[in-house]
């Protein structure tokens, strides 16, 4: 067994078993949150025979260990339960709802790389005064948390000049790309920072390293030198790092779905947690959590395939 089989194999038991503690974890979680007799009543004041008739419908009065493998069981087969608000498979709310929020986090995702990826690049190749242009810029995406971007970028695009609009996703294609680009935005602006930063310090430690130092006497050709042995060896760190961050924007989208009124899964998991409609919070979150673990275990599998030592590195570990 290879290197690279042992690394795969390591990386599935990995999310495998952190998927399932993750599903202990969120299942026993929500359940502390309290009795959904109220949420399953509809908000009002149930008699003691409806209470007695809702928790005989959803085996409220089984063991807390049955109702969990249950629950699990019927996840891994597809079955996401009932919305005890909606009254409808969960499986029905989440698909067109997780619909917009992957177009949300894709258009995120090209911002990210073009200007994230992009200006780390020049802040280490284009001199000091680009390095402290793209510094103070990086200072103060860092510094402006989601809400407050979504606020400003509101204010002056949607409300001011009216350029794009401040509420919905949009239908059709171009409708809804129009609809996504200010929430792409508010969400992209710190994520773009921190990239930029572990871009150009990765790019920066490598144009210092004794091996371009020696291809640089050798009188090869400065953009070689730069493709094939400063970014190329740069790039396992900016993936590891890009690939976490990714993962991250499907939770961190809810901010920007809320401030914009977009349908995705990450609104649905605010709305569910607060009106305590607890299949829904204990799917979505799971899905959310899988996305990031699976993401991740992607991210290291290219690192590897780019740069084979990084097993032998620490991937393994």
């Amino acid at each position: 067994m290879n290197t690279l089989t042992r690394m795969l194999l390591g990386r599935l038991g990995g999310l495998l078993l952190t998927l399932f503690l993750a599903s202990i974890v969120i299942y026993s979680a929500v359940l502390l949150t309290g009795d959904p007799i109220a949420a399953l009543a509809g908000g009002a004041k149930p008699t003691p025979e409806l209470v007695a008739e809702i928790r005989a419908e959803y085996h409220l009065d089984d063991p807390v260990w049955q109702r969990y493998w249950e629950w699990l069981t019927g996840a891994i087969q597809g079955d996401f339960g009932r919305s005890f608000v909606y009254k409808t498979a969960v499986t029905t709310l989440i698909a067109p709802r997780f619909a917009i929020t992957l177009q949300l986090v894709l258009l995120t995702v090209v911002l990210i790389l073009v200007f994230g990826v992009g200006s780390g690049i020049l802040a280490a190749t284009r001199g000091r005064a680009v390095d402290r242009a793209v510094a103070t810029a990086t200072s103060l995406g860092m510094a402006l948390p989601t809400f407050v971007v979504a606020i400003l970028l509101i204010w002056v695009f949607a409300k001011s000049l009216g350029w794009f609009p401040v509420y919905g996703e949009g239908d059709g294609f171009w409708d809804r790309l129009w609809h996504l680009v200010l929430p792409a935005i508010s969400l992209a602006v710190l994520f773009i920072a921190y990239i930029s930063r572990v871009t150009r310090s990765s790019l920066v430690a490598q144009l210092h390293s004794e091996h371009v130092d020696t291809a640089r006497v050798r009188g090869i050709p400065r953009g070689r030198i730069f493709g094939a042995h400063v970014l190329r060896n740069a790039s396992p760190q900016i993936l590891a790092i890009a690939g976490t961050t990714i993962a991250g924007l499907f939770a961190a989208s809810a901010i920007a779905e809320v401030a914009f009124g977009l349908g995705g899964i990450g609104s649905l998991l605010v709305q569910a947690a607060a009106r305590a409609d607890l299949p829904v919070v204990q799917i979505v979150s799971l899905l959310l959590v899988t996305i990031f673990v699976v993401l991740n275990a992607v991210a290291d599998l290219v690192s590897a395939l780019i740069d084979p030592s990084s097993i032998e590195g620490g991937a393994l570990a």
